[in-house]
């Protein structure tokens, strides 16, 4: 009887007493990790809500018709991982851009801010509008009127380098100008 009980025992410890232990994989470089004050599954629905937003506002971007996009014209600009501000380098080009707005002024320049495939999608759509916001500020800075200038996010939604690679991501991390012209 007491061998009885003592496997009864250690059946029921193993059955019961052991909760399964799940790896806890970080989606997030460390530096990018925020502490989840809500609930999994209310932040799940702020993050997909937010996605949704962010989404609609990049598909019906109010670009009026008289316009057309003319892209290529100038070099990107490139951004530090996880940062917003305008690198030295990127201010050459900001410049060239300036100037061709100052002189053609039928024409408006809309940027775009991208980042690399690290971090969440939300987290990267805000990285990406503070990018482009940025270069905007800064061209504003330069003397081009702030009405003449658009900025959009695409996040991590559109890179140019696929592989997974600091040089690739350091490609991703980019802002890109479209000149909307007149028609």
């Amino acid at each position: 009887m007491k061998k009885f009980l003592v496997l009864a025992a250690i059946l029921g410890f193993v059955a019961f007493g052991c909760a399964e232990r799940k790896a806890v994989v970080p989606t997030q470089p460390q530096e990018m990790q925020q502490p989840q004050t809500k609930a999994p599954e209310e932040s799940t629905k702020a993050k997909e809500k937010i996605t949704e937003q962010e989404r609609a506002k990049v598909e019906s971007k109010d670009i009026p018709s008289k316009f057309e996009e003319i892209s290529g014209m100038f070099k990107d600009i490139y951004f530090d991982y996880d940062r917003y501000d305008v690198r030295e380098d990127a201010k050459q080009t900001l410049k060239v851009v300036a100037d061709h707005l100052r002189k053609n002024t039928a024409q408006k320049v809309l940027i775009e801010g991208h980042c690399d495939e690290r971090g969440t999608s939300e987290y990267n759509l805000g990285l990406g509008d503070k990018r482009a916001k940025s270069a905007k500020d800064f061209l504003v800075s330069l003397g081009v009127p702030s009405s003449r200038i658009e900025t959009i996010s695409y996040g991590k939604e559109k890179p140019v380098c696929s592989e997974h690679t600091e040089d690739c991501w350091a490609k991703n991390r980019r802002g890109h100008f479209v000149i909307l012209k007149g028609k």
